[in-house]
């Protein structure tokens, strides 16, 4: 059940994260990069737990970016083993609270070990109904443009698509995750303001939440804070706040009627 500040009919349907800031974290503590990187895996399971109690439908995590291979080997190692670990550790609890897992990216580019970790995760989560948790792996949100882009140039040449007919709709439909909606509210932590290459096609409309918590000192009550924000937005979609207005209130007439 949402908190009193949240309203239950307001709530966005999806919420990507980038994750910023395990290794700032853990320099400012005196400490390695990696430390921040483990501190991280426990906000990740708060934040999913928090989404779901929530009845969030989909949460897509930031966790690696295809940029993110050229940092020094021993931390990507590192990065790449707790992402098994995490996925061996809380697949259970997936189970239990009926998480679908799914995955984004180029993912011929992980290492065998954690390509296996994360194809037994989503297939054996593949039916369960309760709400998606999405990690984006070795993923750029140019680099899903650019695959997306050579898929159609594939059907065109192979008869299968007429270029002159190719719209948004038909864009997005060779996306990754077709089926996933575009996120509702993209939250940022570690105080930057810049998207890092992420979800480019699918943000053009999100509302936007920088946290200046890192990110493995984020929590419910963080989560909680940037959704209450989000819903004192206006979403206009490029109409003027009277055309919202008016739609808002067809909504509401229309599901009215539809009880009545």
């Amino acid at each position: 059940m949402p908190p009193a500040a949240i309203s239950p009919n307001r709530l966005p349907r999806h919420v990507a994260i980038i994750m910023d800031g395990n290794g700032r974290w853990a320099e400012a503590r005196g400490l390695e990069r990696n430390r921040g990187h483990l501190a991280g895996v426990d906000s990740v399971k708060e934040v999913v737990r928090c989404v779901q109690d929530l009845g969030l439908e989909y949460l897509t995590l930031y966790a690696f970016s295809s940029e993110n291979w050229n940092r020094p080997d021993a931390e990507v190692s590192e990065l790449m083993r707790l992402l098994e670990v995490y996925l061996e550790e809380n697949i259970a609890e997936a189970q239990e609270r009926g998480v679908r897992l799914r995955v984004m990216g180029r993912l011929d580019s992980l290492p065998a070990s954690t390509r296996s970790a994360v194809d037994r995760a989503v297939d054996a989560t593949r039916d369960n109904p309760n709400g998606d948790l999405i990690f984006a792996l070795s993923y750029g949100g140019r680099g899903e443009i650019v695959d997306a882009a050579r898929r159609l140039m594939l059907a065109a040449e192979a008869g299968r698509l007429d270029p002159e007919l190719l719209d948004e709709e038909t864009f997005a439909a060779h996306l990754y995750l077709p089926d996933v909606p575009d996120p509702d509210l993209l939250i940022r932590t570690g105080n930057e303001c810049r998207v890092s290459n992420f979800l480019l096609w699918q943000i053009a409309y999100a509302e936007i939440y920088t946290s200046p918590v890192m990110w493995p000192d984020f929590r419910r009550e963080h989560l909680e804070v940037a959704i209450g924000d989000y819903q004192s937005r206006e979403r206009r979609f490029g109409m003027t706040s009277a055309q919202v207005e008016t739609v808002s209130e067809t909504v509401s007439e229309a599901g009215r009627g539809s009880r009545a």
